[in-house]
């Protein structure tokens, strides 16, 4: 497996350099301003780096060992940018779903609202924190736009990534949309349609923003030609169908001294994933009225969960994720067999494979 660590500090560089920048920028803008830039570049503290990772996975895939060690800054700058356009997005997934943290931190709602009582400013905070993380994320996401766009002046394949960065941003604003569609239309939906629709949100929101674009930005930014990007497709559109099943797992049976989230969390937060669409076609109808009653209650007992936990395992749903986990990351792997790919790179493709679909957080 190689060391992600150069690739890990050359991304950390990058960002610690552009928010030095913004910082200055902005140095004139008053004290509250001040704060909330910090209080953005805060969101980028931490995390796996996977997107970052697999766009540059993408790029060696295609470049190969003559590029490895001479990164083009552009591609730095892209890695960099999918890892701010991440921070907008989980700015905006915990204000959607009310989470209180994030990475063992309070949630960015949650810090802001903090900061207002802290000042001691009038009105009313948990609503200041809402509005202003509403606007942090749509900073992050300008941001996320302006390290793209410095990296792509004068660059021979900017078209191509900026026509996959704009398909990234869109497909998962609409899929972030469907998600919290489902937790309400699913009560006139079909009961036999919930596992398909559960799966098209997997696929919109996290399977293509997570792993496949970022590998088709790395590969753009190469020059990849039409075999490789289909080849790339073909490893990660299944691998990230198999990434985000696994936060699925997490979400609902997670520990949460490792992933920073409360156990359960899913189930407080009422996610109709897959989970639980196929707990719900194993149960009779009581069974099936209880996980209803339950899914999404901000206020379930530990027991609660506990019930709720031992419905899905019992149901069989745990292990068939498990299964179509392990089928996904082998239709990725069978995508990379005689794939017109740099041999060395793919290695790392299949590390990061693994680092996606076996984590614990």
């Amino acid at each position: 497996m190689a060391d992600p660590s150069p690739v890990l500090d050359r991304i950390s560089t990058r960002l610690d350099a552009f928010v030095e920048r913004m910082r200055a920028e902005t140095a004139d803008y008053g004290a509250e301003a001040r704060a909330f830039v910090l209080a953005a570049a805060d969101t980028l503290r931490g995390g796996k780096r996977l997107r970052a990772r697999f766009c540059h996975a993408g790029w060696a895939a295609v470049a190969g060992p003559a590029g490895v060690g001479s990164e083009p800054d552009g591609l730095w700058d892209a890695c960099a940018a999918l890892e701010v356009f991440q921070s907008a997005a989980l700015v905006h997934d915990d204000l959607i779903d009310n989470s209180d943290t994030r990475r063992g931190r309070p949630a960015t709602h949650r810090a802001l609202e903090a900061r207002h009582v802290e000042a001691a400013w009038t009105g009313d905070a948990v609503g200041f924190g809402r509005s202003a993380a509403i606007l942090l994320g749509d900073l992050l996401v300008a941001w996320s736009d302006d390290l793209l766009e410095s990296g792509l002046s004068g660059a021979a394949h900017a078209e191509a990534v900026r026509a996959e960065y704009a398909r990234m941003r869109r497909d998962v604003t609409i899929g972030q949309y469907l998600d919290i569609a489902e937790e309400s239309a699913w009560s006139v939906s079909d009961d036999a349609e919930h596992a398909e629709r559960a799966l098209r949100v997997v696929s919109l929101k996290a399977a293509r923003y997570s792993v496949e674009q970022p590998l088709l930005i790395g590969a753009a930014l190469a020059g990849a030609d039409e075999r490789q990007r289909a080849a790339l497709r073909g490893f990660g559109h299944p691998l990230g169908m198999a990434f985000q099943l696994r936060d699925d797992v997490l979400g609902v049976f997670g520990d949460e001294r490792v992933t920073g989230k409360p156990t359960g969390d899913d189930l407080r937060e009422g996610k109709r994933t897959l989970l639980i669409a196929w707990t719900r076609e194993a149960l009779a109808a009581p069974g099936r009225r209880l996980v209803d009653e339950l899914l999404g209650d901000p206020h379930l007992t530990a027991d609660q969960i506990a019930s709720l936990q031992a419905a899905i395992v019992e149901s069989g749903a745990l292990a068939r994720a498990e299964l179509l986990i392990a089928d996904y990351a082998a239709e990725g792997e069978k995508a990379l067999v005689d794939a017109p790919l740099d041999a060395g790179a793919l290695g790392l493709l299949r590390a990061l494979a693994r680092d996606a679909t076996q984590r614990t957080a």
